[in-house]
């Protein structure tokens, strides 16, 4: 698990489209929860198009997009803005506990959104729930406490069977409006920051994660044969790649960690991913902010260094396991070699 090529080789493998799909034509809409939010703006700023991260609309799939973490609520949106479903109860409320109403301009502006879109992604965060008992309807996250009724105010974890209905009707209301658009679902690897179940938050999180990945799996293996409906493991990355990868939160990942993610993402299904020295150099920063190599690693490529990555190379040991060491000693000094040589070539820049 030491080479560059680990994750396209063991992690992707099996989901990789047989070509990219995104170009600077495709119009790309993601949101679900925190880790769309990610994809969206490194793709945004790559100037990739990517609707929900336009200025000044009035969608909550813009302004709240990071915020809509379960099956119920993606649902909800795509059935309110393309097929004009109404809700009884208001179960939308945003950050400062503002209630979000179903104004007509909105839905008509997502609805625009949904139209346009050639690339879905829709990240799902957590299967526990608050729901209103009389209509049944689902919150978005939990309900302001002002506005808390425990007499109709419920919360329960959602089964595999709801979330995989809620994917399957999703998939059904894209592929029904928009026939050719393609369909991207992860699973974020933030775990759970608290929990309103009586036991250990983090118990509850492996549940309420293995929920929605067994959901995502039937639902893609459902419809995989169309050619619509893709996954894209984060979450495995995220847990099986790297050994420390959250900050001292335990929530937030480090940056170099979530850059070395969305850059594989690109390499994957954009038609302009970074080239392989670069993806080296954010390879071993990940790496190294992750623990499994030095945290001078990734301060020596940060500063161009190249000198002092050389002399860390030859330390005795770099790794934990010795049997990782001659790899991780290997692509220090094709880092080194490759930076050094592109800076001797005629036009190099300072920043290269």
């Amino acid at each position: 698990m030491m080479p560059a090529s680990t994750v396209v080789d063991h992690l992707v493998q099996g989901w990789a489209p047989d070509k990219p799909f995104i170009d600077e034509t495709t119009r790309v809409t993601a949101f679900g929860s925190c880790f769309a939010e990610s994809i969206s703006t490194w793709l945004a700023t790559r100037n990739y198009k990517v609707l929900t991260k336009a200025e000044n609309s009035k969608a909550y799939i813009v302004s709240c997009s990071e915020g809509m973490v379960n099956t119920f609520v993606i649902r909800q949106q795509f059935e309110w803005a393309l097929e004009g479903k109404k809700f009884e109860a208001p179960l939308w409320h945003g950050y400062k506990a503002e209630e979000y109403g179903y104004d007509e301009d909105v839905r008509e502006e997502t609805a625009r959104i949904f139209q346009e879109t050639d690339f879905f992604i829709l990240t799902l965060g957590l299967s526990e729930i608050w729901y209103d008992e009389p209509t049944g309807g689902v919150f978005w996250r939990t309900l302001p406490k002002s506005k808390y009724d425990p007499q109709r105010h419920k919360f329960r974890v959602a089964t595999v069977e709801e979330n995989r209905d809620n994917l399957r009707a999703i998939y059904k209301l894209i592929r029904k409006h928009r026939p050719d658009a393609k369909v991207l679902l992860t699973l974020s690897p933030i775990p759970l920051i608290a929990t309103f179940r009586p036991e250990s938050c983090m118990s509850a999180n492996s549940v309420s994660k293995a929920v929605l990945r067994v959901a995502i799996d039937e639902v893609v293996r459902e419809f995989k044969e169309d050619g619509h409906l893709f996954y894209w493991p984060s979450y495995e990355i995220v847990a099986n790649v790297f050994q420390y990868p959250f900050k001292e939160d335990g929530r937030h990942l480090y940056s170099s960690v979530k850059e070395f993610i969305m850059m594989t993402f690109e390499r994957v299904w954009c038609h302009r991913p970074s080239d392989d020295h670069t993806y080296l150099g954010q390879w071993l920063k990940a790496k190294s902010a992750s623990g499994q190599l030095p945290l001078e690693v990734e301060t020596a490529i940060k500063r161009g260094n190249m000198a002092r990555l050389r002399r860390l190379a030859t330390r005795p040991r770099l790794t934990r396991h010795k049997i990782t060491d001659p790899s991780a000693r290997e692509m220090m000094l094709a880092y080194a070699d490759g930076e050094e040589r592109r800076r001797s070539e005629p036009n190099a820049t300072a920043a290269e």
